[in-house]
Parts: C-alpha cells; sequence; structure tokens
C-alpha cells in the first residue's frame, strides 16, 4: 500500500510459507519407518510376524533383559554413605525427635492444665 513492506509483519503466516499437510504426513512416516528400523537393529534382526497378543508375550524376556542391564547401570551410579555417615545422621535424627518430643510434651502438659484451670473457674 505504502510502496514497502514492514520488516515485522504483524501477520506471520503471510510472509512465511507453511509446509502443506502431505508433507508433514511424509516426514512422519519417514520418521516411523526409522524407529521401526532401529528397534529391529536393536532385537537383532526383523521380528516374526506374530500376532498382537502373543508378540507382547514374546518381548517379555528381551523387556526383563533390557530391565536388569538398566538396573545393574543405575546402581552402578548410586554413591553409598559411608558408615560414619550414617551414625551421624542417626545420632541427628534421634536428637530431633526427642527435641520435638519433649517440647510437645511441655506444651500439651501446659495447655492441658491451662484447660482444666479455665473449666474449674467456670464451674464454681
Amino acid at each position: 500500500m505504502w510502496g514497502f513492506e514492514s520488516l515485522l509483519p504483524c501477520q506471520f503466516w503471510k510472509s512465511v510459507e507453511i509446509e502443506p499437510a502431505t508433507e508433514i504426513a511424509e516426514q512422519t512416516g519417514f520418521m516411523s519407518e526409522a524407529v521401526k528400523l532401529r528397534d529391529e537393529q536393536e532385537s537383532g534382526g526383523s521380528p516374526i510376524s506374530i500376532p498382537g497378543p502373543l508378540q507382547k508375550i514374546a518381548e517379555y524376556p528381551r523387556r526383563w533383559k533390557q530391565f536388569i542391564h538398566d538396573v545393574r547401570s543405575e546402581m552402578s551410579k548410586v554413591v553409598w554413605p559411608t558408615r560414619q555417615d550414617v551414625i551421624s545422621t542417626t545420632v541427628v535424627v534421634l536428637i530431633t525427635v526427642a527435641f520435638f518430643g519433649l517440647f510437645f510434651l511441655l506444651t500439651d502438659t501446659t495447655f492441658s492444665y491451662l484447660e482444666t484451670a479455665v473449666l474449674n473457674y467456670f464451674k464454681h
């Protein structure tokens, strides 16, 4: 209209060409094929054609093997506390529990005494 195009258009879809749905579908298809190929390579070749429920049952040994491998891998990364760390944290927990036990005992006893005193005051 004025003889120039804005550098910052408000309506980006007019300046950027959007891919048609068919191209997106083709790309998605290619990605699913790539995932299938990767899964076949990881499982050691092309899987035998087995019906749905039986295929799930047939994959349990492979899935368990992978699970056990993952567990061992993660457990090797665990940093276990030393005996001294366990003893010191246990002592801290015991002291904290004892402190709060005494605190709540004193608080409960105090409020119980005050409640009894107030009720006896208004009873007469």
